[in-house]
């Protein structure tokens, strides 16, 4: 009773305390809340531009990734002022947006950035593709109604995640080059996208299927992730650890107690180099986390939806095309895409019909506004649920929301077939030419 008494005596003269504790955690929230999505975020004005690639690219897969290096240098992380009076989000706020998209069986090849990235982006296009056409259209989300899941259509959504820590790479586009000088150079490259435009191409004319692959510049202040990697690779490698100097305090007791300080023992040298000892695959694991972190990251969210006219005919088990494009880039030893459990839309348990539309509006939100899931839990870069890496160390269900892809990463994943044969996908057929040297102007 004594210990309750004083409890009492602490709540009734301190209460204004704690309410202004929690009253302060509040206000910073809706202030931020504010400041980043009422005042900074309707200042910036997107586009979405829609590219249609030529018919034929004789260009290597590299030169998407330099497409996209470029993209890189629009990183400009916020300071204190601009986040807290200009409201910028902080952990690289500029994002991009690579989207494949199949309306009814035609597929779409789109890229949303800001308006003043316009110039820089197709400067880089054009570089490389010059054949190609870039224009800006209207976004194809709003040609669909704002209210879905409803009485005449319906959705399945689901994100991915990496199923190992960032600094693992996925499988990419130099492991499907066949280098072999007997096979021509157009059968020389398989590319895993030609799979993905195949089924796209299948669907039915009240049916769409979106892949949307988010991509936010970030360093290694933001996201540690080359500093794990580096770490690993050490340890791989079995490289020695670098001598850490002894404190001064211990260094002093030592001379005080024996009159001199401790003699470190060496290591004797091994006679064969730690290099020359690892497997092969160990070989494998250690050349693709260095590769990896010798290129710039983004910050990455990947998601899927599948829509459909619910009185029309439809497959459900189209949405399966994600998975199956995503399964390519997997590889047992380094790392693999993996779709979130938690992100699906499906429900099992308590409320299932009400927490299943209540998921599929969430889903069908972040899509339009390019928005990562648990949002805006994670725009921070940290993890939502940390605890769940060890758990699911190699399967669906991490929730992390984000993770890192390089340049050659997201290349492999978004960038224009070698050779378009379908017919449903938009293509340029007639080459560009420049004018004629000396034709007179007037």
């Amino acid at each position: 009773m004594e210990a309750f008494f004083v409890i009492s005596q602490i709540l009734k003269n301190w209460w204004w305390v704690i309410l202004s504790i929690i009253s302060l955690s509040l206000a910073k929230f809706f202030y931020l809340w504010w400041a980043r999505w009422d005042l900074w975020y309707e200042k910036n004005k997107w586009i979405l531009l829609e590219i249609k690639p030529p018919a034929e690219i004789l260009k290597p897969f590299k030169a998407m990734e330099d497409v996209l290096h470029p993209l890189w240098g629009v990183y400009d992380s916020a300071n204190w002022r601009e986040r807290w009076c200009e409201g910028e989000l902080p952990n690289a706020p500029y994002w991009f947006s690579l989207e494949i998209v199949s309306i009814g069986g035609e597929i779409h090849f789109f890229i949303r950035i800001l308006k003043e990235w316009r110039d820089s982006f197709e400067s880089a296009i054009y570089s490389y593709y010059p054949e190609a056409e870039i224009s800006v259209v209207e976004d194809y989300t709003r040609n669909v109604p704002k209210d879905i899941p409803n009485q005449d259509w319906d959705l399945y959504g689901e994100s991915f995640t990496m199923a190992k820590e960032d600094f693992y790479p996925i499988r990419t586009y130099p492991a499907f080059f066949e280098e072999k000088p007997e096979i021509s150079m157009e059968e020389k490259r398989i590319d895993p996208l030609d799979s993905l435009l195949e089924a796209l191409s299948k669907l039915k004319s009240g049916e769409q299927f979106w892949l949307q692959i988010v991509a936010a510049p970030a360093t290694n202040h933001d996201i540690p992730w080359i500093d794990k990697g580096r770490d690993e690779a050490n340890r791989l490698a079995k490289r020695p650890e670098p001598k850490k100097p002894k404190p001064m305090l211990q260094e002093a007791l030592e001379i005080l107690i024996s009159g001199k300080p401790a003699e470190e023992k060496e290591e004797e040298p091994t006679l064969i180099a730690p290099e020359l000892r690892l497997t092969p695959g160990e070989k494998e694991i250690l050349q693709g986390i260095e590769n990896k972190i010798s290129k710039q990251g983004f910050k990455t969210w990947i998601r899927i939806l599948y829509l459909c006219k619910v009185k029309e005919p439809h497959f459900y088990g189209n949405f399966r095309m994600g998975r199956m494009y995503m399964n390519h880039f997997m590889t047992e030893d380094l790392n693999a895409i993996y779709y979130m459990g938690p992100t699906r839309s499906r429900i099992h348990y308590w409320l299932k019909e009400r927490r299943l539309y209540l998921r599929k509006r969430k889903q069908f939100r972040n899509f339009i506004e390019r928005l990562p899931d648990y949002f805006p839990w994670n725009l921070d870069g940290e993890p939502v649920f940390p605890h769940i890496r060890g758990i699911y160390p190699m399967g669906p269900g991490r929730g992390q929301g984000t993770f890192v892809l390089n340049a050659e990463e997201l290349a492999t994943l978004y960038h224009f077939p070698p050779k378009i044969i379908l017919p449903t996908v938009p293509r340029v057929e007639v080459k560009k030419a420049g004018p004629p040297p000396g034709l007179p102007v007037e």
